[in-house]
């Protein structure tokens, strides 16, 4: 989670704790006007826990401050651009998350895309991304638009074949390995990747098993245009946008980027895994 993420988070429970104390009750007398558990108090408080638009309602009309809340809720606003929970963004559905997404990558001119155990959407055959968005729909609970979702992801594909972009990809090799749909759909994925190789607008780099490297891939990010980093966890999408972090994962993709093999030497590993699942 980024810092600037959660010293603003912090900085929301200072100000929680702020409304709290000046009605002169403790943090046990609060839970209970709010019919809250204790703990939850002390976490939103603390900045342990991300609060909702209706918490902190609640929370500024228990002050008996309720003009508070469009001010509390602004500030969630400014939290939610920076860290976005997957629950709370599916709850839309996918078709609305790869739409917002797709806006971002159509006003793109570079982007920087770093993928350790996944095939980035942005080259996803409709049978793999069906696969990836139904389990994602099972385990976070989502609506079950899988269809709608896979027809916007491969819209977004558009980017690809228009003027004036450049899309550098690199990939751990496990990635190639990691199969997310029926064999015969993730050989056709394969497939598509290897068709991919040495395109004009795309490079396709491949980090192999076993190469000695600097650094573990802990999580895919994409670098776009050099003003934003959008990195994955279980949980939730960052958008880094400090100058720190630009810097930090510039250094990274330098680094990935020249651990990776290109051209036919990348497509002889593509060419090995898609070996494996005949």
């Amino acid at each position: 989670m980024s810092t600037d993420f959660q010293q603003a988070r912090e900085a929301l429970g200072l100000r929680l704790r702020g409304l709290r104390t000046a009605t002169g009750l403790n943090g046990k007398e609060w839970a209970g006007r709010l019919g809250w558990q204790r703990s939850k108090v002390s976490r939103l408080e603390t900045g342990k826990q991300t609060a909702t638009p209706v918490d902190v309602t609640a929370w500024a009309a228990a002050a008996g401050a309720p003009e508070a809340a469009d001010e509390l809720i602004r500030r969630l606003d400014r939290l939610e651009t920076h860290y976005r929970s997957w629950r709370r963004q599916l709850s839309a559905g996918h078709r609305a998350v790869q739409e917002r997404h797709g806006v971002q990558e159509s006003q793109a001119r570079e982007m920087l895309i770093f993928e350790s155990g996944i095939i980035p959407g942005l080259v996803q055959t409709p049978e793999y991304a069906r696969g990836v968005l139904t389990d994602v729909s099972a385990r976070h609970g989502s609506p079950a638009d899988v269809e709608e979702g896979v027809t916007a992801r491969m819209r977004r594909q558009e980017i690809l074949y228009r003027p004036g972009r450049s899309i550098s990809m690199v990939l751990w090799e496990a990635a190639l390995y990691v199969v997310r749909c029926e064999p015969p759909a993730m050989a056709a994925q394969l497939d598509r990747l290897c068709g991919l190789v040495g395109l004009d607008a795309v490079t396709i780099g491949i980090i192999p098993l076993g190469a000695r490297t600097p650094f573990s891939p802990k999580h895919g990010f994409w670098i776009i245009d050099d003003r934003v980093v959008v990195a994955d966890t279980w949980s939730a999408e960052l958008s880094l946008d400090s100058a720190e972090d630009l810097a930090l994962y510039r250094r990274l993709w330098t680094l990935l980027h020249g651990a990776a093999v290109h051209g036919h030497q990348a497509h002889a590993l593509i060419t090995r895994a898609r070996g494996r699942l005949a």
